[in-house]
C-alpha cells in the first residue's frame, strides 16, 4: 500500500494525539517510513519517546532540535511524499489556512509541496463552525485532502460529529493520496511463490532451489499499485511485503487447495512458484534409518495446478513461469499453449544465468499472439515492474 512511501505524520494538541500511536503502527506496517512531527500541546498528550519507538526513526519537535538539520521545516518538507496531520485541531487548520508559520508543524506545512491529508478531531460545534467550515474549504481549493472526522461519544462528554477517523480510515486516504485509482485499483490479484516441500519422513523432503523473490517482488509491486493481493508462497526466508495477505503452505497439495479456495475471487492469477512435479509415494512417520532406506524412492505426480487453473479460467488473466535448461521459446510457448495462459515468463534453470536463489535475472517473455520479448538481466524488482506493465496491457483487450 506504501510500501517506501516517506510520510511526515503531523500530530497537533487534541486528546485524540494518544490514537497517532495506533495510526503510526499501521503506517509502518504498510511499508511507510514515517518522521514524527509534533506541536508543543501534542506532547502534553503523547510523549515523543512513543512516536520515536514505533517509528524507529527521531521524533522532531521545535524547529532547532536536531542539530544535523537546523531547517527541519525545510528538509523535511522535502523528504516527505505526504504530510499527513492527526490529529489536526481546529487551530492547526486556521493557522494553515491563514498561511502562517508560528512553529515547526505550520511551516512545514506553508513550505511542503507534497500532498497534504488532514484528519481533524475536535469539538463538535468547533467542527461545524462556520469559520473552521471556512478554512476547510480555503485549504481544500488549494488541493489538500480530508478524512473527516467521524461521529461519536467525545473526550468532553458530548456525542456528535468531531471522532478522529479510524486509523486504518486515514491509512488507506493516504494510500488513495499517494497511488491514485488506476488499472491495478481494486483488482483481486493472487500469486504464487516459493518452492514446495515433499516429505518422505519426518525430517527428510524433496524440494528445490527457488527462493520465492520474484513472487514476493511481484507480490509488492501489485500492491503498490493498489491492487487487492493474497500470495500463496512455500517454504521462504522473505517477510511478507506490507500490504499482502500470505498463506504459509509448504506441499504442492497445500498449495493445490489454497490456490483452488483463492481461485474464484482472483481476477489476475501469476504463478511464480516453484511447485515440486512429484512427491515420494510413501511417507514413513519418524525417521527412516539408513539401513532401512529402500534402494529406489517410488514417486508418483503431484496435481498440475497450472493446467488446472487454464482449463477453468473464464476470462482471467493468468500468469505462468516455465524453468528451462535448454530452448527458452519453444519450451516456453509450449507450457503456454499446454496450460492455456495469457503470458508466460521463461527463465534459466540452471548455469551461470539461473534464476534461481539469485537477486537478478534474464527473462523471455511469450504471451497469447505469440510475441516473444526479451528482458536482459536486472533485479527481480525492477522485473516484477516490467512483468505487471504487460499484465495491465491485458487488462485492455
Amino acid at each position: 500500500m506504501l510500501s517506501g512511501r516517506r510520510v511526515v505524520l503531523g500530530v497537533s494538541g487534541s486528546i485524540a494525539a494518544y490514537k497517532a500511536a495506533d495510526l503510526a503502527r499501521r503506517l509502518v506496517r504498510a511499508g511507510a517510513e514515517v518522521t514524527a512531527v509534533l506541536t508543543e500541546n501534542a506532547c502534553r498528550f503523547i510523549t515523543p519517546l512513543t512516536l520515536r519507538t514505533l517509528t524507529q526513526r527521531p521524533v522532531v519537535t521545535e524547529f532547532f532540535s536536531d542539530p544535523q538539520s537546523p531547517v527541519p521545516h525545510i528538509s523535511l518538507a522535502q523528504w516527505a511524499d505526504l504530510i499527513c496531520l492527526a490529529p489536526a485541531t481546529a487551530d492547526l487548520i486556521a493557522r494553515a489556512a491563514q498561511g502562517r508559520a508560528d512553529d515547526l508543524l505550520a511551516a512545514l506545512i506553508l513550505d511542503t509541496r507534497a500532498p497534504v491529508l488532514w484528519a481533524p478531531a475536535m469539538n463538535t460545534r468547533m467542527w461545524e463552525n462556520s469559520l473552521t467550515q471556512e478554512n476547510v474549504q480555503k485549504l481544500t481549493s488549494l488541493g489538500h485532502h480530508w478524512v473527516h472526522p467521524a461521529s461519536g461519544d467525545l473526550a468532553c462528554g458530548e456525542t456528535g460529529k468531531g471522532r478522529l477517523a479510524e486509523a486504518e480510515d486515514i491509512v488507506q486516504a493516504a494510500s488513495d493520496v499517494l497511488s491514485p485509482p488506476g488499472p491495478w485499483s481494486g483488482q483481486a490479484v493472487l500469486i504464487t511463490a516459493g518452492p514446495t516441500r515433499e516429505p518422505w519422513d519426518a525430517i527428510r523432503y524433496l524440494s528445490n532451489r527457488s527462493s520465492g523473490k520474484m513472487g514476493f517482488a511481484l507480490a509488492a509491486a501489485a500492491a503498490a499499485r493498489g491492487a487487492r493481493v493474497t500470495l500463496v508462497s512455500g517454504p521462504v526466508d522473505l517477510a511478507p511485503p506490507p500490504g499482502v495477505r500470505l498463506v504459509s503452505i509448504t506441499t504442492a497439495r497445500e498449495m493445490h487447495a489454497a490456490v483452488l479456495s483463492e481461485f474464484p475471487d482472483a481476477q489476475v492469477i501469476i504463478a511464480a512458484a516453484a511447485v515440486a512435479d512429484f512427491r515420494p509415494a510413501h511417507y514413513r512417520d519418524g525417521k527412516m534409518k539408513k539401513q532401512e532406506a529402500p534402494p529406489t524412492l517410488e514417486l508418483v505426480p503431484n496435481p498440475d495446478i497450472l493446467l488446472e487453473l487454464g482449463k477453468k479460467k473464464e476470462g482471467r488473466i493468468l500468469v505462468g513461469f516455465a524453468a528451462e535448461d535448454q530452448e527458452l521459446v519453444s519450451g516456453g510457448r509450449a507450457k503456454r499453449e499446454k496450460k492455456n495462459l495469457d503470458l508466460i515468463v521463461a527463465n534459466r534453470a540452471n548455469g551461470a544465468d539461473s534464476a534461481f536463489g539469485a537477486e537478478a535475472a534474464a527473462v523471455t517473455l511469450i504471451d497469447a499472439q505469440d510475441r516473444v520479448e526479451e528482458i536482459p538481466r536486472q533485479p527481480k524488482e525492477q522485473l516484477a515492474g516490467i512483468i505487471l506493465d504487460r499484465v495491465e496491457k491485458l487488462f485492455k483487450t
